[in-house]
């Protein structure tokens, strides 16, 4: 009875151990500049290097000046904008679809600004990509895209007029195309495109090219070595005005 007792519990941790496996690391921090901590979902804080683990439940805070890129393990990539507070609230991918697991990578924007590149799992299962924050959630197909969200806090993002960026939630669409959403109502975000969601009690609207903001990082972030691809390039420290 005993033998099979032993039998019984190796089997059940064989089966455990590949979840638990998975669990530890989602992503890994491949490029930055600056500091950056991670809460996990336990409470335990510390501080990120480069090749250091993202974990599903993370909270990453990104110091004044920091920038800081994420390569998730489906190949998705996000970068960090200075000041950006992102959670990565649900996340669970396998290379080779398996019956009865649902792919998902659900994040929450809680300040800040952020580029992001969709990988495997969201163009596998575009459904299961989502981009929360106060004022709208995100939705992708097939994308490239930037968002910032304003909170009395993008005073030193420059504009076209000239005035301070009103609060709210910026998108900018550079490839595929993005679905901005809330109770109020959904809009379709082209490649090339803007948009603006000023609250959550207002809907989404497209915004021209002359109002919008596209969220550029530091060549030395964005930029992939030997490839000259890379992701929102800028020579400058903040967020560019499109023109």
């Amino acid at each position: 009875m005993q033998n099979l007792k032993n039998v019984s519990l190796i089997f059940l941790i064989g089966l455990l151990l590949p979840a638990f496996a998975w669990a530890e690391g989602v992503g890994t921090i491949t490029h930055l500049g600056g500091v950056i901590r991670a809460t996990r979902a336990d409470g335990a804080s510390r501080l990120l290097s480069v090749k250091s683990e993202i974990r599903e439940g993370d909270t990453l805070r990104t110091e004044k000046n920091t920038f800081a890129r994420i390569k998730f393990v489906d190949g998705g990539e996000v970068v960090l904008r200075p000041e950006t507070v992102f959670k990565v609230d649900s996340y669970s991918y396998r290379p080779v679809a398996e019956p009865g697991h649902k792919d998902s990578a659900v994040f929450n924007l809680v300040k800040g600004g952020l580029r992001s590149v969709t990988g495997l799992l969201g163009k596998r299962s575009p459904d299961a990509f989502k981009l929360n924050t106060a004022t709208a959630t995100i939705g992708i197909r097939g994308t490239h895209f930037g968002a910032l969200l304003c909170n009395n806090d993008c005073a030193n993002i420059p504009t076209v007029s000239g005035q301070p960026l009103g609060n709210g939630l910026y998108t900018d669409t550079a490839q595929g195309k993005t679905f901005i959403s809330n109770a109020a109502g959904t809009v379709e975000v082209p490649a090339g495109s803007f948009s603006f969601t000023p609250n959550p009690h207002t809907a989404p609207q497209l915004i021209p090219a002359t109002e919008g903001v596209q969220v550029t990082m530091p060549t030395a972030i964005s930029h992939n070595k030997g490839s000259g691809g890379g992701m929102g390039a800028s020579d400058s420290n903040t967020c560019k005005v499109g023109d």
